[in-house]
C-alpha cells in the first residue's frame, strides 16, 4: 500500500511524484502506460518531427468525424511515455494571459486567479535569462532561448513588425501581445521534459516507486471512496491500494475515460455501454475544447538553410546529427516552431485571441505528410474557442480508444475569428522581409482568396494544435467535475490534476500551465 497512487506519468504526474516524495515519510507509486523516456528521439529536440507521427511514445488517437471540418477525422497525438506530452511536444514555454486565470477565479474557483498562480509558475521555473517579477530561477524546469536558432525565425519577426505588430521579447512577462522568438524547455541542447525536470533526478528516492507499462483499467471504489487502482501490465491484471488518495493525471482525453470506466460519469452513457453506475456525475467528459489551428505553407526552394528534403538538406542533416551528437548544438536543437506571437483578430479585442507559430520547414497536414523541397510554414490558432465537444466511451473495454469529439468550428464565431487570423497571417508572410526571398504559397491555400474560399480551405485543412482541456472541469456547477481543490465531486480520496480541470483553455500552449496546476495541487495535498 502507498500513501498516494498517481495515474499517468505525464507532466502533472511527474510534478506530483517529485513534490510529494520530498517528504520521506510519504510513499508514492506512479503508474505510466508507456515506457521509460530513453529514446534519443525524445532527447534530441528535432526528434519531435518523428514522434508526432505515431510510434511507441504516442497514443496517436483520432477524433470522430468532425462536421465543422467537412466530415474529416482529426489527429490527436498524446504522449505515451514518462513525461507524457512534454516528451513529444514542441517544447514552447508559454503560460497564457493574466485574464485566463482571473476568468477561472471569477467562475467561482477561489485561489486560481493570476496573482494566485504566478508564484507556482515561478517556483517551477529556472529561466536562464534570470529572475524578475514574472520569472523564477532555481526551479526544476529549465527554460531558455534556443541555442542555435534558424536565421528565419527573426526574419518572420521582422516581417510581422513590418505588418504592424509590436515586438515582444517575453510572452510571459507583463504583456503577452506581440511577436518574437519563443523560449523553450531545453537544457544543454536537449529537450527538458517534465520527466527530466522532476522525475529523473529523484528516481533513487526509496519512497518513490515508478511503474511503466502499466495501463490503468479502473479506479477501485468502496462506498464512494477511492481506495486503489487496477492496472494491466504484461498481460497480467494487478491492483494497488492507496492509504490517502488516488491522483488522476491521465490528461483531458483519458482522465474522463478512466472515471467513466470506473463507473463515475453520466448515468445514461454508462448504462449504454454496460457499466455499473458508481456515481452519477453528468459533467465527466463534457466541455471538451481545443485550440483549432490552420497552417499556410510557403514553398521556397532557394532557401536551403530551412529544413527540407533535398540533396543539400540531406547533407545538412548529416552534419546536424554529427554536431548534435558531439556538442549538443546545431540545427537539431530546433523545436521547429521557433518564432510566433499573440495577436488580436480585430483591434476591438481586449486581449490577443490568436496565436502564431512560425515553422522553419514545410508543414503539410501538420507534419504528417512528407514533402520534398524547402520552405516555411505558419500556424494561426484560435485561443479561446466557443465550440464545445465531449469524450465518451467507445465500449466498456478499457483498452479501447475513447470517442473524441472536439466539435471543431461548431460555433460560428470560431470560424469568423479563424478567418480573420488567416488573413492576418497571410498579410505577415507577404511582407518584404519574407516575400523578398522568392517563396510561393502552396496552391491549396493560395487559391483561397474570397471569404467563402477561405472558409472552405479552413474546413478542409484545420486541425488541433494539441491542447485539449475541460473534460473534468473545475467549478461548483451541475456539470462540473472537481472543486477548487481538484477533488472529484461526490467521491472522497480522488482528485484530478491535469488539463482536463481547466474551466476554459488558456490563451497559449498548455504544458507550462499543467505544470503550474500540479505544483499548486502538491501544496494542497501537503496542507
Amino acid at each position: 500500500m502507498f500513501d498516494y497512487l498517481i495515474i499517468g506519468g505525464g507532466s502533472a504526474g511527474c510534478v506530483l511524484a517529485a513534490r510529494l516524495t520530498e517528504d520521506p515519510n510519504i510513499t508514492v507509486a506512479l503508474l505510466e502506460a508507456g515506457p521509460v523516456d530513453s529514446s534519443m528521439l525524445i532527447h534530441c529536440p528535432a526528434g519531435l518531427a518523428l514522434l508526432a507521427k505515431g510510434g511507441q511514445a504516442n497514443w496517436a488517437f483520432s477524433t470522430v468525424p468532425q462536421p465543422g471540418l467537412n466530415g474529416r477525422t482529426g489527429y490527436q497525438p498524446r504522449g505515451k511515455v514518462l513525461g507524457g506530452s512534454s516528451s513529444v511536444n514542441a517544447m514552447i514555454y508559454a503560460r497564457g494571459h493574466r485574464a485566463d486565470y482571473d476568468h477561472w477565479a471569477a467562475e467561482g474557483n477561489a485561489g486560481w486567479g493570476y496573482d494566485d498562480v504566478l508564484p507556482y509558475f515561478k517556483r517551477a521555473e529556472h529561466n536562464e535569462r534570470g529572475a524578475d517579477a514574472f520569472h523564477g530561477t532555481g526551479g526544476p524546469l529549465n527554460v531558455m532561448d534556443l541555442c542555435s536558432p534558424n536565421r528565419f525565425g527573426p526574419v518572420f519577426v521582422e516581417a510581422a513588425q513590418q505588418a504592424g505588430f509590436p515586438h515582444n521579447p517575453d510572452f510571459n512577462g507583463e504583456n503577452q501581445e506581440g511577436v518574437g522568438m519563443y523560449q523553450v524547455t531545453h537544457k544543454n541542447g536537449e529537450r527538458f521534459s517534465a520527466a527530466k525536470a522532476y522525475l529523473t533526478p529523484n528516481l533513487s528516492r526509496p519512497n518513490l516507486h515508478v511503474i511503466t507499462g502499466a495501463h490503468t483499467t479502473r479506479i477501485l471504489l468502496e462506498r464512494k471512496k477511492a481506495v486503489g487502482v487496477e492496472y494491466l501490465q504484461g498481460g497480467e491484471l494487478k491492483q494497488l491500494k492507496a492509504h490517502r488518495e488516488v491522483l488522476l493525471c491521465a490528461g483531458a482525453l483519458q482522465s474522463p475515460q478512466l472515471l467513466m470506466l470506473s463507473g463515475i460519469g453520466p448515468k445514461a452513457h454508462l448504462l449504454d455501454v454496460g457499466l455499473a453506475v458508481q456515481h452519477d456525475l453528468p459533467g465527466v467528459g463534457q466541455h471538451l475544447h481545443d485550440h483549432v489551428d490552420v497552417v499556410q505553407v510557403v514553398n521556397a526552394p532557394r532557401l536551403k538553410d530551412l529544413f527540407g528534403l533535398s540533396p543539400a538538406g540531406l547533407v545538412r542533416g548529416i552534419q546536424g546529427i554529427l554536431e548534435w551528437r558531439a556538442h549538443r548544438s546545431g540545427m537539431l536543437t530546433t523545436n521547429f516552431a521557433e518564432a510566433g506571437g499573440f495577436i488580436k483578430s480585430d483591434h476591438s479585442e481586449a486581449i490577443p485571441d490568436l496565436q502564431l507559430h512560425f515553422v522553419v520547414g514545410k508543414l503539410v497536414d501538420h507534419g504528417r505528410k512528407t514533402t520534398l523541397g524547402h520552405g516555411y510554414s505558419c500556424h494561426v490558432c484560435l485561443l479561446r474557442p466557443q465550440s464545445r465537444g465531449s469524450v465518451q466511451l467507445a465500449s466498456r473495454d478499457p483498452l479501447a480508444a475513447p470517442l473524441i469529439d472536439p466539435n471543431f468550428l461548431g460555433d460560428h464565431d470560431d470560424m469568423q475569428r479563424l478567418m480573420r487570423g488567416f488573413k492576418l497571417m497571410r498579410h505577415i508572410l507577404q511582407q518584404p522581409a519574407l516575400a523578398g526571398h522568392g517563396g510561393r504559397e502552396l496552391a491549396s491555400s493560395a487559391k483561397a482568396q474570397t471569404d467563402l474560399e477561405m472558409e472552405l480551405f479552413i474546413r478542409d485543412h484545420a486541425d488541433t494544435i494539441y491542447h485539449p482541456v475541460g473534460t473534468c472541469r473545475m467549478g461548483s456547477g451541475p456539470l462540473d467535475v472537481v472543486d477548487a481543490q481538484l477533488r472529484v465531486h461526490g467521491i472522497t480520496g480522488l482528485r484530478v490534476v491535469d488539463a482536463s480541470i481547466m474551466p476554459r483553455v488558456v490563451g497559449a500552449n498548455t504544458n507550462a500551465p499543467v505544470i503550474m496546476v500540479a505544483e499548486k495541487a502538491a501544496d494542497m495535498l501537503r496542507t
